[in-house]
């Protein structure tokens, strides 16, 4: 079946369902002739501006002794009417509108969703990027959870059983303890459950502190503290102590940016 007009020469693939079949073996039954073919009509192509050769097109009707094709513009009010007869609305109550182009969105959307692979998509759609055909798919918000909450199924089926026993007490208590441990002064450590501090408690070192952008203030004060501490340091000889507070200097002012 040759698609009129179309974006490219390539040539295509349509699936048809045994639903989508019986509509079109009800069309072709209407158009067939005394013959038994399909009269061959002439449609304009209003993107090419010119008029096509006569071909048999399904979307044809007979009007007066001559047929003649379904401009884009009638197939269009033909569905709006088709959508206002049913009393569909979206979400903010307004009555439902499509283009033709929308329903291969919806069959894309539709098929995916069933398990369809996407590059078995592309290839229906005849598209030669798969991120067109991607495009094309629509996510709903109940579906990303679903997804998720499978992936979650599919991730505790291949892991030990044990490490889904209900805690106890104790355990339960320690994990909370953790997160009120993370607490301090300049803003939240965000090292992870059961992992050691790696600077010994130095936080204005350590990467892994979250500061607080309320707590700007004490850190500039642990910064022009740390740059009095080195200049004293500087002064009364101690190098050893003068490269531990250039670390944390720049710690300190790292966080400040």
């Amino acid at each position: 079946m040759q698609i009129a007009p179309s974006k490219t020469d390539t040539e295509r693939l349509l699936l048809v369902s045994p639903e989508l079949a019986d509509v079109l073996s009800a069309i072709i039954s209407r158009l067939r002739g005394p013959g038994g073919m399909v009269p061959l009509v002439a449609a304009y192509d209003v993107r090419e501006k010119v008029w096509n050769p006569p071909m048999p097109l399904l979307f044809q009707r007979g009007i007066g002794s001559e047929h003649r094709a379904f401009t884009p513009t009638a197939i269009r009010k033909l569905l709006i009417n088709a959508l206002a007869a049913t009393g569909l609305t979206n979400a903010e109550g307004e009555a439902l509108s499509f283009s033709p182009h929308d329903f291969r969105r919806i069959f894309v959307t539709d098929a995916i969703m069933n398990g369809l692979p996407p590059h078995i998509a592309q290839v229906i759609c005849g598209h030669k990027s798969i991120d067109t055909t991607i495009g094309y798919k629509a996510v709903y918000p109940a579906e990303t959870i679903e997804a998720h909450r499978a992936f979650i199924a599919r991730r505790r089926a291949s892991r030990p059983g044990e490490e889904y026993r209900i805690p106890t007490e104790e355990e339960w208590d320690s994990f909370l303890s953790h997160f009120e441990k993370r607490k301090v002064s300049i803003g939240t450590c965000a090292r992870a459950f059961g992992s050691p501090c790696i600077h010994e408690h130095a936080c204005v070192r350590c990467s892994l502190l979250r500061p607080d952008p309320a707590q700007r203030s004490r850190l500039a004060d642990i910064r022009d503290n740390l740059i009095a501490r080195i200049a004293e340091a500087e002064r009364e000889g101690w190098l050893g102590e003068v490269e531990g507070l250039q670390a944390s200097l720049a710690g300190a002012q790292g966080k400040l940016d």
